[in-house]
């Protein structure tokens, strides 16, 4: 997705919308309830459908939307992302969360939030604590959620896991070093680093608009008659920058990263996912990955998993790569990854967006509303999935920065105001 446009929040404003933590009610225990805004809409009385397989985008009308987003794997054939052993431990708070925050000079509250947008699940903890989980239009916690592009930030991850085994030498190698098969292409001779920071200098248009070159992507590895990914990604060979001097997101640089690290390693993505993160983060369900025919996981969409554990992703980056008991992620990675880079005056790291403020803080972000917001300092994840209409909503988004800033405020350094993503 674009970069969203960064603004600072005024002094008074982010004051005024300080939000307040106050106990209330039962235990921080999920709630689940069977509608949300316009859920006549979004097919409550068909029971929230489920598209059929096989179904083309156009075809994709607003009472399927629930449905697809919460049971992906029943509409296209997914490649399962195995966890192992116990899940690693969340407590609950002993009260649930109420929280308060001004958007647009009124004060709302985290019901009106959920009153106001199609989220279909939000979950908040710090540290290993859960302390608001709420489904809505009838999801349950059991269901594995569509990510859109947060799986590019896993895929950014296995890279710093490849570099760690060895298997990937530098991210300042050609691509071509490991997928001899662009070798002569304008992506076989752009540079791992490159791709991490969305500055491949590739043109690229990503305006989710029919036709677009993220549909030709997809439509090219999933689509009826699919090319294969190595004849995927040769669509896209005209240079119009230098390599790691311009920021343009492209989900085809995410696409050739994961093709990258798969090489590299010797194994289908979904399977260096499940050994190099997904088990030893204790995941308490398997996650899966959309993949073409061949077996090539998409490395720029679609990883499923159940709510709790995409806040156990976001929560082992709080604690800059630590979790369960071990370095999930090394730390130099982490930070390395969460640092802007060097000349391209982009709100981005490595596959992950960032605050652009110090202290840092940054998000995993998918369309139509999917987001986990992650702090390193106060250890705050807020993780939302949704079924937006819109692809992007710049309305939608900075209601959920108010949100989100004004915890950081309250319980961040003083003189902490951030940015909007």
């Amino acid at each position: 997705m674009p970069p969203l446009p960064l603004r600072r929040r005024p002094l008074a404003a982010a004051f005024f919308g300080v939000l307040a933590l106050m106990a209330w009610g039962a235990r921080a225990d999920p709630v689940f309830v069977p509608d949300g805004p316009q859920a006549a809409a979004y097919g409550q009385a068909q029971g929230y459908p489920v598209p059929r397989p096989g179904l083309r985008p156009d075809e994709l009308r607003q009472e399927l939307y629930v449905g697809l987003h919460s049971h992906y794997d029943q509409v296209r054939p997914l490649k399962e992302v195995p966890t192992a052993g116990a899940p690693s431990p969340l407590s609950r708070a002993a009260q649930s969360l109420e929280l308060q925050y001004t958007h647009e000079g009124r004060t709302l509250t985290l019901g009106d939030y959920l009153r106001r947008h199609p989220v279909t699940g939000l979950l908040i903890a710090r540290d290993s604590t859960i302390l608001f989980e709420r489904y809505q239009y009838g999801r349950r916690d059991s269901d594995r959620f569509l990510s859109h592009s947060l799986a590019k930030t896993i895929t950014g991850l296995l890279v710093g896991a490849a570099l760690e085994d060895g298997a990937i030498r530098s991210i300042d190698d050609k691509v071509s070093a490991y997928l001899p098969e662009l070798a002569g292409t304008a992506y076989g001779a752009t540079p791992i680093r490159a791709l991490l920071t969305m500055s491949s200098g590739l043109a690229f248009n990503e305006s989710y608009q029919p036709n677009d070159d993220v549909h030709r992507l997809a439509e090219a590895l999933v689509g009826p008659s699919p090319l294969g990914a190595v004849a995927a990604v040769r669509q896209f060979d005209t240079r119009v920058a230098e390599p790691g001097t311009v920021f343009h997101y492209a989900s085809a640089d995410s696409q050739v990263l994961g093709m990258v690290v798969s090489r590299a390693v010797g194994m289908p993505l979904p399977e260096y996912f499940s050994r190099r993160l997904w088990a030893p983060l204790g995941a308490e369900a398997n996650a899966a990955w959309d993949t073409d025919p061949s077996g090539e996981a998409l490395g720029f969409c679609c990883v499923v998993a159940r709510l709790r554990d995409w806040a156990r992703l976001g929560l082992m980056l709080a604690h800059d790569g630590r979790w369960n008991g071990r370095q999930v992620v090394s730390r130099p990675w982490v930070y390395e990854s969460t640092t802007p880079a060097r000349g391209l005056n982009a709100p981005y790291g490595y596959q992950i967006w960032l605050s652009g403020e110090a202290p840092r803080y940054y998000a995993m972000r998918g369309v139509l509303g999917q987001f986990v917001l992650i702090d390193p300092i106060t250890r705050f994840v807020l993780v939302q999935t949704a079924v937006n209409l819109n692809p992007i909503d710049p309305g939608a988004t900075a209601e959920l920065t108010a949100l989100w800033q004004a915890l950081l405020v309250q319980h961040g350094p003083p003189g902490r105001f951030g940015r909007t993503w």
